[in-house]
């Protein structure tokens, strides 16, 4: 695998590791997906802004290395992907989380 795409492998791999939690822990986060982009529409504006204006002042780059060099303005695409990925795999692993111990308080209740 060239290097250029493991930045993108590793997200694809958190999305394949926690996407099991919507059928097995029914965490019904991609079943509801106004609530999903109501979730992280803020984060993404706040983040976005605040990665472009770092890149901008030069308070960070990115490894050509590690990117595809697929750019959108000046934020890489890898950094997008990482804003939309990581968080709905917390959500994920919150809402299944949620859903397990729900059910075991009403085990607890009988």
């Amino acid at each position: 695998m060239p290097d250029s795409y493991q930045y993108l492998t590793l997200m694809a791999a958190c999305v394949a590791i926690t996407l099991p939690l919507e059928f097995v822990l029914r965490a019904r986060v991609y079943r509801r997906p106004v609530r999903l982009v109501l979730a992280m529409l803020p984060m993404l504006v706040v983040f976005l802004v605040w990665d472009v204006v770092g890149i901008l002042r030069d308070h960070w780059t990115y490894s050509e290395r590690f990117t595809t060099g697929i750019m959108l303005g000046v934020v890489p695409l890898e950094e997008l992907v990482f804003f939309l990925v990581i968080p709905i795999c917390g959500l994920l692993t919150y809402e299944g989380v949620g859903h397990v111990l729900s059910r075991w308080r009403r085990s607890d209740d009988a």
